[in-house]
This record gives C-alpha cells, structure tokens and sequence, in this order.
C-alpha cells in the first residue's frame, strides 16, 4: 500500500488534501451555523462584504506568488530553498505594505469603495491577516510543488481549528460581560486562523526541511537574488495581474449585488441578509464536495508542470482524463443530492428556508464548477496563464451583465442564473483551449451516460426506503438527512466501481 501511494503521487496527494479539507468544512459548517445564530444573515452579509478586500490582497502578495514557487519547485528542486526565500522576501514585503494601506484608508474603502460605513472598524483587524497569509501561502507553494502535501493539509486544519477556537472562546467572554457578539468576533477569528497556519508551516518548515546551505552556498545565493527573483516575478506578475483584474471584477460584484437588490425594492437590510444567506449560508453547502476538486486541482499543477517539462505528453494527457472523469462524476452526485435534498438542508442546518432554495438551484452548478476548477489549474501548470485569465474574465463579465440588468428586474434569481451561466461558459472555453493543446480521450459513455445511470439508480433505490423508520423520531432531522445523503452517495459509488469492474474484466 505504502509503495502504491509513493508511486501515484497524484493520488495520495489528493487523498491527504480530500481528508483534512472535509475536515476542515465539517468543522467549518458548524462555524457557519453558529455565526448565522450569533450574528445574524444580515452580520453575515457585512462579515462578507469585506472578502472583496481580502480578495485583492491575497491576490498581489501571496496568491500569484505561491503559484509560481509552486511551479518553479516542481520545476527544479534543487533550487527549491532559493526560490521559496526569494518569494517569501517579495511577498512578506508586499503583505506588509498593503496592510498600512487598509489600515489607513480603512474609512474611506468602506464608504466610498464598500458603500457599507459598518465595515470601517473590521478593515484594520483585516489587515493584520497579510503578512501571515504571506508565510502560509509562500511555505504552501514551496511544498506543494515538490509534492508533499501533508503540511499544507494540516495547515488547512490548524487554521480552521484556531479560527473556530478563537471566536467560541470571545464569544463565551462576551456573552459572561454582557456584551453583544459582532461582525468583529468573525474578523478576530479569521485573523487568529491565518496566524495559527502561518505558524504552523513556519515550524515544520524550520524543523522538518533540513539545512544543507554552506557559507559558500549562502554567499552565492545572496548574488542570485536578482537571477531567481526575475523568473519568478516573470511567472508571478501575469498571474498576478489576473488574479487583481479577476478578484476587481468578484469585488464589484459583490458591491452591486446589494445596490442592485435595493433597486429591485429591497431595503438595505433585506438585500444584505439575501447576501448573507446566499454567500454564508448556501454556497458553502455547494462549495462542500469542492474539498475533492480543490485537492486534485492543486496536486494537478506541479504535476502537469513536471510531466511538461519531461515532455511526457501521455502523462499530461492522463492527468486530463482522469480530472475531467472525477470532476463530473462529483458533479453529477451533488446536482442529484442538492435538487433533492436541499430544501431540507437550508431549513434543517440554518432554518431559513431561502438558504434551501438556493442550495436547490444551484446544484446545477457544479458540475461545470468542478470540471472548471481542475481544468483551469491543468491550463496553469501548462504555463497557459493567459488563457485562463482571458476565460475567467468572460465568464466574470457575463455573471456582471446578470448583476447589473437582471437583479433590478428579477431579483436575487438572476444572479443564481448568472453564476450558472458563468461557470458553464468557463468550463467549455477551457476544454476548447485543452482539446487544442493536448490530445486527450472523453468517452461520453464514461464521463456522462454511466454516472447520470448510477445517480438514477442510487435515488431509485433511495425512494423504496420509508419516509419515517421507526425508532427515529428522536433523531434530529439534519442526522436523518445526512443519512439519507450517504445511503445514496454510497449506492452511486457501489455502482460506479460495479461498472468500472465490468470494464476492466
């Protein structure tokens, strides 16, 4: 077992990424849960009007950055050290200035950027969250370009354990003196998670990467900081010009969606809770089974980089088979598990019954979602940065033209139809870039007919069982449906490795 997992990197690696990462929004929905009661849909709506700024930030010091250590780790690992420190040294520095610049005009990105005044008091706490993000992102990439994603997986959990910790134990303070749990309890924590995961990489960088660097060696990479930081700058600087005009446009969507409510009749207050439980309460149900995606998303780049640059086109074109196949079979499980059940999880989990409306029209979603994550992280580590800037900003543009001229006329439904619409357009623009670069098998039989068959089947066989057993009406209704949930996700897993036996016999 332990020689297969060594030999199939991209496999164990997104095993290890899958476990900790749905361990980390288990604990996460419990987080939601508990803000949604403490602070309320519309606190939530504001708690999320400031990841617009976070957004941009992350995007210039630490994003872009770790995407190019990643790649260039992968890359070459004996200069693996060298380019971890150089980018470090660029992004710590960047962190640092971007958070004296929100700290200062924090009052005035909140009126006239935001057009929220509440979020004034939240945009400094904020800011003390770039420079660990900094570390944590830039120890991240240095890992998982050489392929050993155990640190970043703990990270993601260290990080959500301390951001829950921190907020329960202010929260607890709060209620004992009286006093009422805000938008800031949420902030604190989310700074105290960045902290509690930049420390973590930092240690078990420290402890556990080893020192080989002679005096010799010190000296001559002291000379090179120019010769390692160019290359690097030259990858970061595109994606980074992308990541700040992509996380601009999200960010103006996420201002006007609000504005654009308030056109539609909504008071302030109404359109910021529609937010709160769109944003805070329903997406992260559809963003849940992303932990698989995501994890393959972020092992598929330096592996894909490294396939290239052995020019082993078989094992780039593997790598695009396997993604595009698993991709839609997640996606293909959640549209039947949302449409059926996600009613039933908006009233149960958050009781609000617009939450379950949401998660229910959005399961269309994901499968486009899915396929879009792992193609576009495949065209990344092709070096094809261009092309998935040049597609996410179509995609971002037709979600913007939902925003700004259907939620005036048909409310917050047409930005759910506008997202459905965005992700579809993005998924078939990178398949088309993909298709024209490598060859590739998409076997409609495989990646469509036969998981639609098994999804049929699980919820065939799911509408035999009672409404009501007995014994189980002392059982919480979330636990009877989650329940539900895994008896069909387990008959359309049974039913896939069925046929996946039949095919290989």
């Amino acid at each position: 077992m332990t020689d297969f997992f060594r030999k199939h990197t991209l496999i164990a690696g997104t095993l290890l990424l899958t476990a900790t990462g749905f361990a980390s929004r288990i604990l996460g929905f419990f987080y939601r849960i508990f803000l949604s009661r403490a602070i309320g849909a519309e606190g939530l709506g504001i708690y999320q009007m400031v990841f617009p700024v976070y957004g941009i930030c992350f995007s210039l010091c630490a994003g872009s950055i770790q995407t190019a250590i990643s790649r260039f780790t992968a890359a070459d690992e004996t200069q693996a050290k060298k380019t971890l420190l150089t980018g470090f040294s660029i992004s710590f520095s960047l962190s640092l200035g971007l958070a004296a610049l929100i700290i200062r005009f924090s009052d005035f990105l909140a009126v006239h950027i935001l057009m929220e005044p509440r979020c004034a008091p939240l945009l400094p706490a904020l800011a003390l969250a770039f420079p660990c993000t900094s570390v944590h992102a830039c120890i991240c990439g240095y890992y998982y370009g050489k392929e050993k994603v155990q640190v970043p997986a703990l990270a993601q959990l260290a990080e959500q354990c301390v951001r829950i910790l921190t907020v329960f134990l202010i929260a607890d303070i709060c209620r004992e003196q009286g006093r009422p749990v805000t938008v800031l309890v949420a902030v604190a924590g989310l700074v105290a998670g960045e902290a509690g995961s930049a420390l973590f990489t930092l240690v078990s960088f420290l402890l556990f990467s080893g020192s080989q660097t002679t005096a010799k060696n010190r000296s001559r990479t002291g000379n090179s900081f120019l010769a390692t930081a160019v290359p690097l700058m030259a990858l970061a600087l595109p994606l980074m010009a992308n990541r700040l005009v992509m996380n601009l446009l999200q960010s103006l969507e996420a201002i006007l969606i609000p504005n654009r409510l308030n056109a539609f009749g909504l008071s302030q207050s109404q359109a910021l809770s529609i937010y709160g439980v769109l944003t805070g309460m329903s997406m992260p149900f559809i963003m849940f089974p992303s932990a698989i995606v995501n994890s393959l998303a972020v092992v598929l780049l330096p592996t894909v980089a490294r396939h290239q640059s052995a020019g082993n086109d078989s094992g780039i074109s593997k790598s695009i088979s396997m993604s595009f196949r698993y991709s839609l079979y997640m996606g293909i499980l959640c549209i039947g598990i949302f449409t059926v059940f996600g009613d039933n999880l908006g009233v149960e989990v958050f009781k609000n019954q617009d939450a379950g409306t949401f998660i229910s029209i959005l399961a269309w979603l994901c499968p486009f979602l899915y396929l879009a994550t792992t193609m576009g992280s495949i065209l990344n580590g092709l070096g094809k940065t261009t092309s998935t800037f040049l597609h996410n900003l179509i995609s971002l543009l037709l979600r913007l033209l939902f925003v700004v001229f259907g939620i005036p006329v048909f409310g917050i439904r047409a930005y759910l139809w506008g997202m459905l619409c965005g992700e579809l357009c993005l998924a078939l623009l990178h398949l088309y870039r993909l298709r024209r670069l490598v060859d590739f098998s998409a076997n409609v039989w495989e990646i469509l007919v036969k998981p639609v068959f098994c999804l049929a089947v699980a919820l065939g066989i799911f509408s035999l069982f009672p409404e009501s057993l007995p014994g189980l009406s002392q059982v919480p209704p979330f636990f009877l449906t989650a329940a539900r949930i895994l008896i069909v996700c387990a008959v359309y897993v049974l039913m896939l490795l069925l046929f996946h036996k039949q095919t290989k016999n």
